[in-house]
């Protein structure tokens, strides 16, 4: 990963070097493999890299192309390299050697503002075409690099991280309430609904999937990609999905093992880490090369309080991919003496906002910390995967036939579907009911139903207006969708581009922080193109949900992982187990917030008075999934965050 900066003076003023020092200056705090200027007159290009690929480490950034007077900054790995060379003609001889930014450059004579709809992969680029006297650049469709910019006055200037924008003289950190009006009424994990927005009132961000274009005259913004199921693929036989599906799905996982230096993924018990692993790690033994998977497990004294059909520690199915799959060496990491209380400064250093990811975040940072130590440069993930490569939901799907009426089919499914899972056939009908005719649960709510706690104070709320705003996506007052099915859910989550900003901008920091780069196949955009074509019933089929990818990994991953329909994993469910000797201090930092003023005007404080009276009655290993020691973690973080500006 590279972080890239720039300034660019609209009135054609000379940058003061000083200025490109400052923001260079705060980048120094990341590792680097090479740190590199390029001036001249009104346009400053820095670039703060890390080399990850093997052309990389030849790679001269910013990059300047005389020719065609074009300079180039950017932080990219791209993923359709044989695709480009071949449309951009470039000399066979080049081909294998040829950079990335020199591709985008390339890409960019060829096609000009339309360069970033011809590239694929993980990347965020600013060019200075000097003949059109224009800034240029993109953010991938995902946003799986960030880029933030600001304007004051006739100076635009840019870069991968808040901080060196921060620096800039007549910049100030200045509280953008409406950001954080959003993160507060949304109960779900999306930050914020606005794209463009950042959490600093004179900080924004192009959003994913949107190019960006600066002259005398001022920036524009374009989206240029569009994620929207288009004709469904019709093919001949069951099989034959099968291996359309292992075509491109092998394909975007071999495309992310490019690296010079070890190849890590994170490994869960289930079928989307199981699946990249199974793919990766038989792809490396053809260059003799193995495969590390880190997998985080529950601290030893902890006892799994789940249901049976959950599981807190999924050792026991990742231990039967590694054996299976083979070529994998292993590390099980359980961070001890590690938990989200004691993560949240640094989890705010590293994200430069609020952040409501807690349950996870200590495990999450370890294993980008001990991928580093392996000398890991690419660390692979699934995390889109249960949209794309292993979507399908059996409950859904069988409502739709429900309301088709299509009796005999839904009958014969949950008959296959009871014989796979255990149980009566009929014990889904009413879940089913329930999910095919949404009107049932607003006449007859479930008594077991809890809403999750309103943490934005009312009159901040009324004076933002960040309902209507909201009411626009169909979020309503709870923070949460109202009478959304889970295949409208999908659509919009291709199509609304908020979804993406939260992980991916905590992919691309903690990338920039450890020198490596997480790659995700799920998110390719080849293969999500595919699974949004594929039919239906190639989901769910045989009484099995998920069922594409697990027919296409019968030869991959072992019939216990493969097959499993019976127990999932739960990932973070001892978070509060783990806060237990630190949980006088998390409250005694809780009644402070509750007698702030500043936070009283902003949070529903009656709403965290209320749950922090739980804690007199003690704490509990189960209370992990408790919404109001949620709303307790992610009060916390907004006042410590908060705390900061004042």
């Amino acid at each position: 990963m590279s972080a890239i900066a720039g300034i660019y003076h609209l009135d054609n003023e000379p940058v003061l070097a000083e200025h490109g020092r400052t923001m260079m200056r705060e980048l120094e705090k990341y590792p680097a493999d090479a740190i590199r200027t390029w001036n001249s007159g009104a346009v400053f290009l820095g670039c703060h890299v890390q080399h990850i690929t093997p052309e990389a480490v030849y790679e001269q950034l910013p990059y300047y192309d005389a020719d065609r007077q074009i300079v180039i900054a950017a932080d990219a790995i791209l993923d359709n390299r044989p695709e480009l060379v071949r449309l951009l003609e470039v000399d066979y001889e080049r081909r294998r050697k040829i950079t990335d930014s020199e591709l985008i450059l390339l890409a960019y004579e060829r096609w000009g503002q339309e360069a970033p709809q011809h590239l694929i992969g993980d990347f965020a680029f600013m060019l200075w075409d000097a003949k059109a006297r224009q800034l240029f650049g993109a953010r991938d469709f995902s946003g799986s690099r960030t880029l933030y910019y600001c304007r004051s006055g006739m100076r635009f200037a840019f870069c991968t991280v808040i901080g060196p924008l921060l620096s800039l003289p007549r910049m100030k950190a200045e509280l953008n309430e409406s950001w954080l009006a959003e993160y507060l009424a949304i109960s779900g994990m999306i930050d914020v609904v606005d794209t463009a927005a950042t959490v600093y009132k004179d900080i924004e961000q192009l959003p994913p999937a949107h190019s960006i274009t600066v002259t005398s005259s001022g920036a524009r913004l374009s989206r240029y990609c569009t994620l929207t199921p288009g004709k469904p693929l019709r093919l001949k036989s069951d099989g034959e999905y099968v291996e359309a599906f292992q075509a491109v799905f092998g394909e975007a996982v071999t495309s992310r093992l490019r690296t010079h230096r070890q190849v890590g993924a994170q490994l869960s018990g289930g079928l989307d880490s199981g699946s990249i692993a199974g793919f990766a790690a038989g792809a490396l033994r053809k260059e003799n090369k193995p495969l590390h998977t880190f997998s985080y497990v529950p601290s030893g004294d902890f006892h799994d309080y789940t249901s049976k059909r959950y599981m807190a520690n999924e050792r026991p199915f990742i231990e039967a991919t590694v054996r299976h799959v083979g070529n994998i060496r292993d590390h099980y990491l359980d961070f001890e003496g590690r938990n989200s209380f004691l993560e949240v400064e640094d989890f705010l250093d590293l994200m430069e906002m609020p952040y409501k990811f807690f349950e996870n975040s200590f495990w999450l940072k370890g294993i980008f910390e001990k991928a580093r130590d392996e000398q890991v440069g690419v660390l692979l993930n699934g995390g889109r995967g249960n949209l794309s490569i292993s979507w399908g939901s059996a409950n859904e799907y069988y409502a739709i036939l429900l309301k088709r009426l299509k009796w005999v089919k839904l009958f014969k499914e949950l008959d296959q579907y009871s014989t796979k899972t255990g149980g009566s056939r009929y014990r889904r009908l009413p879940l089913i009911a329930r999910t095919a005719f949404p009107f049932i649960d607003r006449m007859v709510p479930q008594a077991d139903a809890y809403p999750f706690p309103p943490l934005i104070h009312p009159e901040f709320a009324r004076r933002t207006g960040v309902f209507k705003k909201l009411q626009r996506f169909d979020i309503d007052e709870s923070g949460w969708y109202g009478g959304i099915d889970a295949y409208e859910m999908r659509k919009r989550h291709f199509e609304e581009l908020f979804h993406w900003n939260a992980s991916n901008t905590l992919a691309a920091k903690l990338s920039l922080r450890y020198g490596l780069w997480k790659r995700d196949p799920t998110n390719d955009l080849r293969v999500i193109r595919f699974c949004l074509s594929v039919p239906e019933e190639q989901y769910v089929q045989g009484g099995m949900d998920r069922a594409l990818i697990r027919r296409a990994t019968e030869n991959v991953l072992p019939d216990q992982v493969r097959l499993n329909q019976k127990v999932r994993g739960v990932q973070g469910a001892d978070w509060v187990h783990r806060m237990i000797p630190h949980w006088n201090a998390f409250r005694e930092e809780l009644h402070r917030l509750c007698a702030d003023e500043r936070m009283r005007q902003i949070l529903n404080v009656p709403a965290i008075e209320k749950a922090l009276h739980k804690l007199r009655e003690g704490v509990r290993p189960e209370h992990a999934i408790d919404p109001d020691y949620k709303v307790l973690m992610r009060s916390l973080i907004v006042y410590r965050f908060i705390s900061r500006l004042t």
